[in-house]
């Protein structure tokens, strides 16, 4: 008895106590609710022992006794309520067995009352554990999502009531954790860091935590990515540059791409090189082709009150850019509810969301979007609005292509190896069968896993994520339409 009741908990005692009653056996609430329920006997489902039990409950409380038994046809109904803490409604064993009853099932039962007992206020109490866990948790991920989206303000709110306070500038690193040992990484981090930096179970990869760490002088902090990595086997961690706290989604995509450079190295550990974004690249030109693009998105209003606002929608698009389907887990929405919310978004904008293209001119609008130190050209009183801008327009100016050089250089490094493959039409060709697998290996003539051997070696050249969310396709596309649009106007 006491063996299950360390081993097994309340769970294994009740199917213990049913074999030994040759019925059924349970724990119920002071209104009759059932628990716990258990029944090892093959020909009965236990529904109505169950509902015999509940009788007996309301019977017991009604009369105020210690223990009550009934007959009902061939059973008979034992009750015994346990004893709890000061001030708690303890629950009630019952038992519902066939007459007659085994020899000693009685006294068996006063036994078995008190490490059941014991069981059941460990298993509450770790059940209020729980649930206090998974609040914080929460709360912690809402944090986060609100510096994703830029709503410092809220999130320094929300962020109020619990420890630490939201360090600015930040260091993001995404820690890669062995399988079901999340919890036990968590930890870890935490000790690590000195209760000092944010530690958030990612929503969308169950076996990701997110470090907000401070950025500063304390190489302790600087490093914590680092020790991690050796404190813990199979841990991958990745890390961003130090980036202020406003741009915390930046340096999220930047210790993902980071992460998986960390899986090729032997020390797990990478930080993310210094790339210039290309939001802040595009001046006040991009500014306004951004805010063009994305009006009739900003400006919707819903037609019902229960249909998503604009700011709703945003966050939805900017989540499935990032996410792709995974955005479902981010956003806590059903997959229904996302592709009708994007269908909308598709109408709006008058967009083909499937395309690599369009998306990528919507991801760099976002990001201009969010970036509110770039400058707005005003048109001055009574002058005539300037003609909208393209996006070839933007991707035109000088500094955008310096960032689209930078970004492809690797590739023309790269050409040096052995590789027979030549990165750059491998990664065109990628991007021009938006960015699917399937049709990317028929049109190189390889197989599937072949497409993806030679995807994750390119993350390894660039130094970039392109197989898993958030993925450098967009930055990409982006970088070889650029290079396309001055080769074309060298060419006129």
């Amino acid at each position: 008895m006491y063996r299950l009741a360390r081993s097994g908990g309340s769970q294994e005692l009740l199917r213990w106590v049913s074999g030994r009653a040759e019925g059924w056996a349970g724990l119920l609430d002071g209104d009759g609710t059932v628990l716990h329920g258990v029944t090892r006997t093959p020909d009965r489902t236990g529904v109505e022992a169950a509902a015999l039990a509940t009788e007996g409950v309301r019977e017991l409380a009604s009369l105020g006794a210690h223990s009550f038994s009934f007959d009902r046809g061939p059973h008979t109904a034992l009750l015994f309520p346990l004893d709890g803490p000061p001030n708690v409604s303890p629950p009630v064993l019952a038992v519902v067995a066939p007459r007659p009853l085994p020899d000693g099932l009685v006294t068996l039962l006063s036994d078995v009352a008190l490490p059941l007992a014991m069981c059941w206020a460990a298993e509450t109490v770790e059940r209020k554990r729980r649930r206090v866990d998974l609040a914080e948790s929460r709360n912690r991920e809402a944090v986060l999502h609100l510096l994703m989206t830029g709503q410092l303000s809220i999130a320094h709110q929300v962020a109020g009531a619990l420890k630490p306070t939201l360090p600015d500038p930040v260091r993001v690193c995404v820690v890669e954790c062995p399988g079901g040992r999340r919890d036990e990484v968590a930890r870890i981090c935490a000790e690590l860091s000195g209760g000092r930096s944010w530690i958030v179970r990612c929503p969308v990869y169950t076996r990701h935590l997110i470090l907000v760490v401070p950025a500063g002088p304390d190489a302790a902090e600087q490093q914590l990515g680092l020790r991690v990595a050796d404190v813990v086997d199979e841990c991958v961690v990745g890390a961003s540059e130090d980036v202020p706290l406003s741009d915390t989604a930046t340096g999220y995509r930047q210790a993902f791409h980071a992460l998986a450079v960390a899986r090729g190295l032997p020390t797990r550990h990478a930080r993310f090189g210094s790339a210039q974004e290309a939001a802040l690249v595009v001046g006040a030109a991009g500014a306004q082709w951004a805010d063009a693009l994305l009006n009739p998105l900003l400006t919707h209003l819903p037609r019902r009150s229960h249909d998503p606002g604009s700011q709703e929608l945003a966050a939805t698009l900017s989540s499935w850019l990032a996410f792709s389907s995974l955005a479902t887990q981010h956003l806590k929405i059903h997959r229904n509810t996302l592709a009708a919310r994007l269908r909308l978004i598709g109408k709006l904008l008058g967009v083909d969301l499937n395309r690599v293209a369009d998306q990528a001119a919507l991801d760099l609008a976002l990001r201009i979007r969010a970036t509110p130190t770039l400058p707005r050209t005003v048109s001055p009183a009574g002058a005539k609005p300037a003609p909208p801008h393209r996006l070839d327009d933007i991707l035109r100016g000088p500094a955008v292509q310096e960032w689209a050089a930078h970004q492809l250089h690797p590739l023309t490094a790269s050409r040096s190896s052995r590789a027979t493959a030549d990165p750059r039409t491998t990664l065109r060709t990628w991007l021009e069968c938006e960015a699917q697998l399937g049709p990317t290996a028929a049109a190189l003539g390889i197989s599937v896993p072949g497409a993806r051997k030679r995807l994750a070696r390119l993350e390894s050249i660039l130094q970039r994520a392109l197989l898993q969310t958030p993925s450098a396709r967009h930055d990409l596309w982006l970088a070889f339409r650029a290079l396309d649009v001055a080769g074309a106007d060298a060419a006129r």
